[in-house]
This record gives structure tokens, sequence and C-alpha cells, in this order.
């Protein structure tokens, strides 16, 4: 018997990447930002990027709902595979093949009210200018 089983949670480092196969299967690449337990010797948190493939109707919701910096929990198992590159060097690649995904409440919510309360910027006429160009994520 063996396991491989993982959970992750983290956020898109760039937006999702759905394309279709030769047959019309969904097939959706991301990374996510995924930070350590724990501070460096600098007392700053690290951060991985780990690479995700979803397959199916799964891709195609997260790819409706999800973008850059936008926070998610994913289930599934390591999967490493392998392929030659353009001048016959063996490249491996290490990935999540996700089997299960939730949204948190660190997503975004694009044409979603939300309430005064969880809202500290609501009622703010001048707003916060900040592009995605300037997010770390």
């Amino acid at each position: 018997m063996s396991l491989n089983t993982v959970a992750l949670q983290g956020k898109f480092g760039k937006d999702p990447d759905i394309r279709y196969t030769g047959s019309g299967k969904a097939v959706l690449s991301g990374t996510l930002a995924v930070d350590r337990n724990f501070k460096n010797a600098n007392g700053e948190n690290e951060t991985d990027w780990i690479n995700i493939v979803v397959w199916g109707k799964q891709a195609e919701t997260i790819a409706n709902y999800f973008k850059k910096g936008d926070e998610i929990i994913v289930t599934g198992s390591i999967q490493v595979r392998s392929y030659d590159d353009k001048q016959g060097n063996k490249r491996y690649v290490t990935e999540i093949n996700v089997n299960g995904f939730s949204f948190t409440s660190g997503r975004k919510s694009e044409g979603k009210q939300q309430s005064q309360q969880s809202d500290p910027f609501a009622g703010n006429s001048s707003g916060i200018d900040v592009s995605p160009d300037d997010l770390p994520f």
C-alpha cells in the first residue's frame, strides 16, 4: 500500500492557464505561492512556488473563478513526469495533480456584494489605486 496525498493553501502567482486537449477535455495549469510555516535567518517567510494541474470540469471552474492573487485550497497527489527538451536533454517536472479544491475567505470577490462590516474600505470614495503589477504574487 502507498500513500500520495497533498493539501495546499496558496495564492495564484499568475492567472491560471486553461487549454483543451484534442478530444476537448479541459486541462488547467498554474503556480501557487505557498508560504512556509517558519521564518528564515533574516526573520522573513519564504515562499514555495508549486505547479498544479487540474483536469475536466474542475479546471473550467477554477479558470472562471480564480485569477492572479486569489487564494485557493487544493488537494491531490504529487506526480513527476519527464520529457526530452529540444536539445535532447531529459527534463523532470514535479507538480500536484489536483482532484479537489475549495474557495477561501482570501479569494477576491468579483461581482459579489459584501457587507459593510466585512469590508473595511466600504464607503471610502477615494479608493485605493493598486495595479496588479504592484502585487508580489
